[in-house]
């Protein structure tokens, strides 16, 4: 729970993929996400888990990385800064995490649980309409990213 502690509810309250929402749902986001601290080079989550959770970066920054248990691991994927979140795909569509996430700082995250979602959808649709939204929007301004670089490969 978060809401006992002003710094990190309006680090909450001022994410972009929590824009447009209202007072009560960052509210109730805050009520029930989890805050955790994590060192630098540690994992967050490790491709192929089990996830039913979004994590929203609060401080630090952390690496994207896919096959990192293998000698052909991409490192460098994305890098990820303070006010982005990861792990969105695992609560649109309930599957094993694609990718890991590692920490290149000291990091801090809120996790929001897919069931913490769906109490927003059940007391607030109209808000959780506009999460869904802002997630939506920023999985295509990835997916755009990603196909601009696969473009540039190519040529």
């Amino acid at each position: 729970m978060i809401a006992s502690t002003p710094a990190l509810f309006n680090a909450l309250a001022s994410i972009p993929v929590l824009a447009g929402t209202n007072l009560a749902a960052q509210t109730l986001l805050a009520q029930e996400g989890l805050v955790q601290d994590f060192p630098p080079a540690a994992w967050i989550v490790r491709e192929g888990d089990e996830g039913h959770s979004f994590f929203i970066l609060v401080e630090g920054d952390v690496d994207i990385v896919k096959h990192a248990d293998s000698p052909h691991a991409v490192t460098l994927l994305a890098t990820l800064h303070r006010g982005t979140f990861f792990g969105e795909m695992c609560v649109v569509e309930p599957m094993p995490r694609a990718a890991s996430i590692r920490t290149l700082t000291p990091v801090r995250v809120i996790e929001i649980k897919a069931a913490t979602l769906h109490h927003l959808f059940q007391k607030m649709p109209d808000q959780y309409a506009i999460v869904l939204l802002n997630l939506a929007r920023d999985l295509v301004r990835r997916l755009r990213q990603l196909d601009e670089a696969f473009a540039a490969r190519a040529s």
